[in-house]
């Protein structure tokens, strides 16, 4: 199986995609802020606004996690 999301070298979590699915769903989060923006202006309703941006961000945690190499603590090549 092929990781969307490779690990950091560095310390926890993933980096930047290395297949074309993995930069499909990071542009689909990136287009779709300003979206919830435009739709939930945080000026006019804050709590709609960060709860769309809550699930959306926790959606994308959830495909990183899925189709990422498995997350741990990083120091680096050994």
């Amino acid at each position: 199986m092929k990781y969307w999301f490779p690990a950091k070298k560095f310390g926890w979590g993933w980096g930047l995609p290395s297949v074309w699915q993995g930069w499909v769903t990071i542009i689909f989060y990136l287009g779709s802020i300003p979206l919830i923006i435009y739709f939930f202006p945080p000026e006019e309703n804050f709590v709609l606004f960060i709860f769309s941006t809550s699930v959306l961000t926790a959606l994308l945690i959830v495909v990183c996690w899925v189709k990422g190499e498995p997350p741990k603590w990083r120091w680096g090549k050994q």
